[in-house]
């Protein structure tokens, strides 16, 4: 109904001007709608283009608003966006997923980067979200686009892509010190120092350091034994050697100990003990990025980077090196066509030791990916019409050539009024678990003993997704911004674990029913998503946003697998969340945050409704004191069921922190 009347308002009503007394400003209280409206991204087009105009469901999460959100977290920034689903599970690991299709902590149809270096894991697919702890005071904002990425980001974008992007060395000179405690993160501290080198050279160098508090277990066994601590620190270097020439160099290096409890199997009594461990975790990685500015209209980039992560438990050890090499060139192609295309190679070196419960075979792997894609943007009736055409190619080692096309249409009908349309195929390439685990998945003592396992298959297919979307933005007034999507997703070859009792196999001294991977699924998802925000005063800014999704997943006739339903059911049909930002004075703020989420059946997972609240209080211009309350309603809830990942879920508790501020 919204985008009804929206779509049908006379260009006067669109068209109202806004008051020309005002400035731009970072206060979310007194930014303009125009000013928000004119938010740029990158993660679309892989070229600066605004949020208004753009030819996909995106969301901006700009440097203010993570500020004022008290979150200390990337996951839970992420609430914020319309359609994404985020669940904590325990007190350091997150299921973050786009339209459905929640697997635990393993969202492994989600690409994730940070300043466009992938941190998606091959290993199992997803995000190790707990050991991505970006200093939150130095990204500049977090774009994320839901629905298929692939066609210019490759495999895995199949429901989206998040990227996180800091700011730039030159934006965060002088010093910054923060502190913090509280009853759920107990302690927080971060020091950042940024300088000039000379007139076209900055840095900026960091070192951020975390402890979590661990949680309550659901089943009501004492504590989770969940806690987390990390050291982080980087730098960032941003030099402009000519006029037209840019080049950033960047690097961090994380160690840390995350808590959490294993079940550990045997095929002797007592066949499975819980054990408590502290994961040690360590990585590094480098980047380099030089761009040469042409022209407004043309430029180019070559991109490398190299990223080592190792991952010590008592299931299984991981060691896991990346290096990636990405080039890309714009420019225009006689009249009104905007040419994209770029060439990418990664190589990805795995070598793991396991145990009775997880390992791989072979041990160790090295993952060859080429790719190569091209994009034309035409210009149809002037700069108000625009097609935009492109695709992804890619040859991978396990499924071999892979294209991700795409097609996009948005009419700018006039500065306050877009509407747009798409269809895109995604892939979701299998991953390490799929082609070569050997896990455990339970043992049943006897006699007989059963030993419940899962195999990987080498001819595991890629999952694929051609997706439908449309949506409508548009600005009724000075005060009022929607922003309306919806889609229709057709997935096929989703992967399964096909078994039965009739596969057992005897073993002499235990049964072993085995479980391997296949491709036995299909499926579809649809729904919508609105995003909404409304300067109510001059000092009070809302920010709405609602999300509907409905699933419906198809084992073949010939499969056995059970576990649709578990799926459908992991994911919520709708999603609430209502923001406030208030100006109370000069010096005050005052900012509230509620998130509903539907229950989810298959989770044991009741609807949820939680408030978060901030008080800040700006004690001079260069310090700030903040007082952040978290889950208000109720004392500790559960947010989803670890089960499937073999983790003893926590619950989310009531939490207060405060944190101080200072720039010198």
């Amino acid at each position: 109904m919204l985008a009804f009347l929206c779509l049908w308002s006379t260009p006067a009503a669109c068209l109202a001007e806004s008051d020309g007394d005002r400035t731009s400003t970072l206060d979310l209280g007194s930014m303009t709608i125009e000013e928000l409206m004119e938010i740029e991204i990158t993660s679309l087009s892989k070229k600066k283009e605004k949020l208004s105009e753009s030819a996909a469901a995106a969301y901006v999460i700009t440097a203010e608003e993570i500020r004022r959100s008290g979150h200390t977290s990337i996951p839970d920034l992420l609430r914020m966006v319309p359609g994404l689903q985020v669940a904590r599970i325990n007190s350091n690991t997150w299921a973050v997923t786009s339209r459905g299709m929640a697997h635990a902590e393993y969202a492994n149809k989600m690409l994730v980067m940070i300043d466009g270096r992938s941190i998606y894991t091959p290993l199992h697919g997803g995000v190790y979200w707990n050991t991505h702890d970006v200093p939150l005071e130095s990204i500049e904002r977090i774009e994320v686009i839901r629905g298929p990425g692939g066609a210019l980001w490759g495999a895995n974008a199949v429901n989206g892509v998040i990227n996180i992007i800091t700011k730039s060395a030159r934006d965060t000179q002088g010093g910054l010190v923060t502190a913090g405690a509280g009853t759920d993160l107990k302690s927080q501290g971060m020091l950042r120092y940024g300088g000039k080198i000379d007139d076209g050279t900055y840095y900026r160098v960091y070192g951020k350091y975390l402890d979590r508090d661990e949680g309550r277990r659901i089943d009501g066994l004492g504590a989770g034994r969940d806690g987390w601590d990390t050291f982080q620190s980087g730098f960032r270097l941003d030099s402009e050697a000519t006029d037209r020439d840019h080049l950033t160099v960047q690097g961090d290096f994380l160690t840390g100990d995350i808590g959490r409890i294993s079940t550990v199997h045997s095929l002797t009594a007592p066949y499975a003990v819980e054990v408590t461990e502290d994961l040690d975790v360590d990585g590094q990685n480098l980047l380099a990025r030089w761009t040469r500015q042409y022209a407004d209209d043309s430029d180019l980039s070559l991109q490398m980077y190299y990223d080592r992560t190792r991952r010590r438990e008592i299931v299984f050890n991981e060691t896991r090196q990346t290096y990636d090499l990405d080039f890309q060139h714009r420019f225009w192609w006689r009249q009104g066509h905007e040419i994209t295309w770029g060439l990418g190679y990664r190589l990805t070196s795995d070598r793991l030791s396991g145990t009775f419960d997880f390992d791989l075979d072979p041990d160790a792997y090295d993952l060859d990916v080429f790719s190569g894609f091209v994009q034309d943007r035409i210009a149809l009736l002037g700069d108000r019409v625009n097609l935009i055409l492109g695709s992804k190619f890619e040859h991978n080692d396990f499924t071999g050539f892979e294209y991700q096309p795409s097609a996009r249409l948005v009419w700018n009908a006039d500065a306050h009024r877009t509407l747009w349309a798409s269809v895109a195929r995604g892939v979701r390439t299998p991953t390490r678990y799929d082609r070569d685990v050997d896990s455990s998945w339970g043992v049943t003592p006897g006699p007989p003993v059963y030993a419940v396992r899962a195999y990987g298959n080498d001819d595991q297919d890629a999952e694929k997704v051609l997706a439908y979307e449309l949506g409508y933005r548009c600005q009724p007034s000075e005060r009022l911004s929607l922003d309306l999507a919806a889609f229709f997703n057709r997935y096929d070859d989703l992967r399964t674990f096909e078994g039965s009792f009739s596969d057992a196999i005897n073993m002499g001294s235990y049964i072993l029913m085995p479980f391997t991977a296949g491709n036995k699924m299909d499926g579809e998802t649809y729904g919508i998503e609105l995003a909404a925000v409304y300067e109510a005063t001059d000092d009070w800014t809302l920010n709405l946003g609602y999300a509907f999704l409905q699933m419906q997943l198809h084992p073949d006739n010939s499969s056995t697998y059970t576990r649709d339903e578990g799926i459908e059911g992991a994911s919520p049909h709708n999603q609430l969340s209502l923001r406030s930002y208030w100006n109370v004075t000069d010096a005050l703020e005052f900012d509230l945050a509620a998130y509903y989420v539907d229950n989810l059946p298959s989770q044991d997972t009741a609807h949820t409704l939680r408030l978060d609240a901030r008080l800040g209080w700006r004690i001079n211009e260069n310090t700030e004191l903040s007082l952040v309350g978290q889950n208000l309603l109720q004392p500790r809830h559960k947010e989803f069921d670890g089960s499937n990942a073999a983790l003893f879920a926590t619950e989310a508790e009531r939490a207060f922190f405060v944190q101080l501020r200072h720039s010198f």
